[in-house]
């Protein structure tokens, strides 16, 4: 009978592996806190000064210069009060109706937005397996805002888990530090309008040929039915949906609060 083999012991961790694992946690912790803390700053910086660009604004300047080195954008910075009324009104009725009573995130009108966009993916896939065209409705955003001002002002267009908590955090700084006016003001001059048109001043010049403060009601509605799309209705203007959700935004606009 053969003799049994005693039991392997499991190796330990040497301690100074584990001390040292412990200490890249705590200087990556760190590292985390020192960069939120930094864009604390520059939330706090931005709720009294204007943006001279935004991570959005560098990235497409990128892109337009790798086929035209000395393309600019047009972006042109005007306070509150020489923004139309009603390019404030279309903007919330348009983006964010719930503007003046959230605290930075719509949870409601985020788990709508998923609701929507399953049920569009599903009559998709459907369509598709029959050899149908799909539906055109678009799909629909649930971000406020606050939150559009968070990922213009810092991150990017991208969609990932890590960029969507960074912007919920950056979120809730600029609700905590500023007015739902000083945010309704950023969205308006740093929301891209088209190819390398930023802000309502360049905007309205660029579709109307006039100042954003001289902006009419259906001119109004029209620049916030571009939001979603803006690049795309910038080259499709006689597109049919954006001329019917100019219209419902027309009706919309007169009982939409703005602060």
């Amino acid at each position: 009978m053969a003799a049994r083999r005693p039991p392997r012991r499991r190796r330990s961790v040497p301690a100074r592996i584990v001390v040292a694992g412990l200490r890249l946690c705590l200087v990556a912790v760190a590292l985390v806190l020192l960069y939120q803390v930094w864009l604390f700053g520059w939330v706090v910086w931005y709720a009294y000064m204007p943006p001279g660009s935004t991570s959005v604004m560098r990235a497409e300047l990128s892109r337009l210069q790798e086929t035209d080195p000395h393309r600019r954008l047009d972006y042109r910075w005007v306070d509150y009060d020489r923004i139309s009324n009603n390019l404030k009104r279309a903007a919330v009725a348009a983006e964010d109706a719930n503007f003046l009573e959230h605290g930075g995130i719509d949870w409601d009108a985020v788990e709508r937005a998923y609701a929507h966009n399953r049920q569009l993916a599903e009559a998709t896939e459907r369509a598709l397996a029959r050899g149908r065209k799909p539906p055109r409705r678009p799909m629909r955003g649930g971000s406020t805002i606050t939150q559009q001002v968070a990922k213009n002002l810092f991150l990017s267009n991208s969609r990932n888990y890590l960029r969507k908590g960074q912007e919920v955090v950056i979120t809730y700084m600029i609700e905590l530090v500023m007015s739902k006016q000083r945010i309704l003001e950023l969205y308006l001059n740093i929301a891209e309008w088209g190819e390398g048109v930023f802000g309502a001043e360049a905007a309205a010049r660029h579709y109307f040929r006039t100042s954003a403060a001289n902006l009419s009601a259906y001119q109004a509605a029209r620049l916030a039915s571009m939001l979603p799309r803006p690049r795309f209705y910038d080259k499709n203007r006689g597109s049919a949906y954006l001329a019917s959700r100019t219209d419902r935004l027309l009706r919309w606009m007169p009982g939409t609060a703005i602060p």
